[in-house]
C-alpha cells in the first residue's frame, strides 16, 4: 500500500526502471485511486499527463487494462493498414524512485476542458459532436473486450475543437465482470435498471444519463432523490421525452432501455441522426446555406468583371 502525498510543482519523478524524468507542472484532477499530474519529460518539450497511484494493485490493474487496449488498438490499426498517435492510452509505467517506490503511468495529455465546462461555455449545439468522439471512444473499449464504467462529466476531457477523449480508466473492467467503480447517477443499477455487470448496454446507459444531466441536471437530480424502492428508470425517460429534440430524445430512450444491440449500431445511428456535420478528415460543422450563396455570388461578380476588363 502507498501513501497519499501531494507533489507540488517542479518536483522531478523519477523512474527506477526505465529512468525517465517528470518534472510535475500542476495537479490534473484526483480520484479514488490515484491523483493526476500534467508534467513534462526532461530533455522533451510535449507535456504528458501522469498518474500516480495510492494502491499498487489498483494502479496496476488500471496499467494492465490500458496495456491491453493499447495491444489491441495496435493489431486493429495494423488491419487496417493506418496508424493514429492519438490512439496511445500508455505511454509507459514505472515506480516513482522515492522512499516507497510509488507506482505510476504516462498517457498523452489532452488539452482542454472538462465536459460540462466545455458545453457551458460553447453551448449545448456541440453536443452531437462530442457525443459522437464520446460513442466512438466506446466502441473502441467496446471491441477490445471492455467497459468503462465510470463514464461522467468529470472523466471526459474534450479540446476546442470538440475531441473528447476519455481520461480516467480507473473502472474499466472485463466485460462479463461487475463494474468496478461507478457514480450512482450514471449507475444502471441505481435506477433499477439492470445490473452492474459490465456489457455495452451498461456504458451507453452511463452516456445517456450523461446526456441528460448536460441537458436538464436539475431534472435529474430532483429524479434521484426519490426513494431507492420507488426509483425508476421512467424516471428517466421522462425527461427525455420532455426534450425539443425528437432525435436525441428517441435516441436516449432507446439506450435507457437497453434497446441498442451494441455500441456500434448506436454510434452509427448517433452519427447519422444526432449529428448533423460532415467528415473531411475531421470533424467540421456543415457550411451554412447563406455561406455558399455568398460564395456564388462572389464567383458570379468576379466572372463579370473580368469579362468587361478583357472585353474593352
Amino acid at each position: 500500500m502507498s501513501s497519499n502525498p501531494s507533489y507540488p510543482a517542479g518536483t522531478v519523478i523519477n523512474g527506477k526502471w526505465r529512468g525517465n524524468r517528470y518534472v510535475v507542472e500542476r495537479v490534473l484532477g484526483k480520484g479514488a485511486n490515484g491523483t493526476v499530474y500534467l508534467v513534462q519529460r526532461e530533455g522533451r518539450r510535449e507535456r504528458y499527463a501522469l498518474k500516480i497511484g495510492y494502491d499498487t494493485l489498483e494502479l496496476q490493474s488500471e496499467i494492465n487494462v490500458l496495456t491491453s487496449l493499447q495491444s489491441c488498438r495496435k493489431r486493429s490499426e495494423h488491419r487496417a493498414r493506418k496508424e493514429s498517435p492519438l490512439s496511445s492510452y500508455l505511454l509507459e509505467s514505472d515506480d516513482f524512485k522515492d522512499r516507497d517506490h510509488t507506482p505510476f503511468y504516462v498517457m498523452r495529455y489532452v488539452e482542454g476542458r472538462p465536459l460540462h465546462h466545455f458545453l457551458s461555455r460553447n453551448g449545448a449545439s456541440w453536443l452531437g459532436l462530442v457525443g459522437m468522439t464520446i460513442l466512438e471512444k466506446l466502441q473502441t473499449l467496446h471491441e477490445c473486450g471492455f467497459v468503462f464504467g465510470d463514464l461522467k462529466p468529470e472523466n471526459v476531457m474534450v479540446s476546442s475543437y470538440g475531441e473528447a477523449e476519455l481520461i480516467d480508466y480507473g473502472g474499466a473492467s472485463p466485460i462479463g465482470r461487475s463494474v468496478k467503480q461507478f457514480t450512482e447517477w450514471h449507475d444502471r443499477g441505481f435506477w433499477n435498471a439492470g445490473s452492474r455487470t459490465g456489457d455495452e448496454n451498461y456504458d451507453l446507459f452511463a452516456f445517456a444519463v450523461l446526456c441528460l444531466r448536460l441537458l436538464n441536471e436539475e431534472g435529474l437530480k430532483s429524479a434521484a432523490q426519490q426513494l431507492p424502492q420507488t426509483r425508476s428508470v421512467e424516471e428517466l425517460l421522462k425527461l427525455a421525452r420532455e426534450l425539443p429534440d425528437k432525435k436525441l430524445s428517441s435516441w436516449l430512450c432507446l439506450a435507457l432501455k437497453g434497446g441498442f444491440p451494441g455500441s456500434a449500431q448506436a454510434t452509427e445511428i448517433w452519427r447519422s441522426h444526432i449529428y448533423r456535420g460532415r467528415k473531411t478528415g475531421h470533424e467540421t460543422m456543415a457550411t451554412p446555406r447563406w455561406l455558399k450563396n455568398a460564395f456564388g455570388l462572389s464567383l458570379f461578380l468576379l466572372a463579370f468583371t473580368l469579362y468587361w476588363v478583357f472585353r474593352f
